[in-house]
């Protein structure tokens, strides 16, 4: 039997609430950004700027890129119980791609909050 201990949630309730809602935020990002790019003519680099120097669309990529982690940490701990049992390998594993998570999320900070 594998522990709860690397999932997010307290049970497989509250997984699967936070899986769906980051998809639906993820999905309303990726609805923004299309609608963005087929109402703006041409994009140039002041016009991205531009974009991402509103408040609301810095939180907006902040919540999509933590929606990102909570998405991927929980499919990621699934997978993972599911197809490997070696448990040194699977914990490896999910160090690595936990640190990376989280550095993708640290970068998308910094991106954002520094234009």
């Amino acid at each position: 039997m594998v522990g709860n201990v690397a999932t997010l949630g307290r049970n497989g309730v509250h997984d699967f609430i936070l899986i769906r809602a980051s998809g639906i935020v993820l999905a309303l990002y990726a609805v923004f950004l299309y609608g963005f790019f087929l109402c703006t003519p041409e994009v140039t680099f002041d016009v991205w700027q531009s974009l991402f120097s509103h408040l609301g669309m810095k939180v907006f990529t902040v919540l999509a890129a933590l929606s990102v982690l909570y998405h991927a940490w929980i499919g990621i701990w699934q997978v993972l119980t599911d197809y490997v049992k070696c448990i040194k390998l699977r914990g490896l594993l999910q160090f690595i791609f936990t640190i990376t998570l989280f550095v993708y999320t640290a970068a998308v900070f910094f991106i954002v909050w520094g234009v």
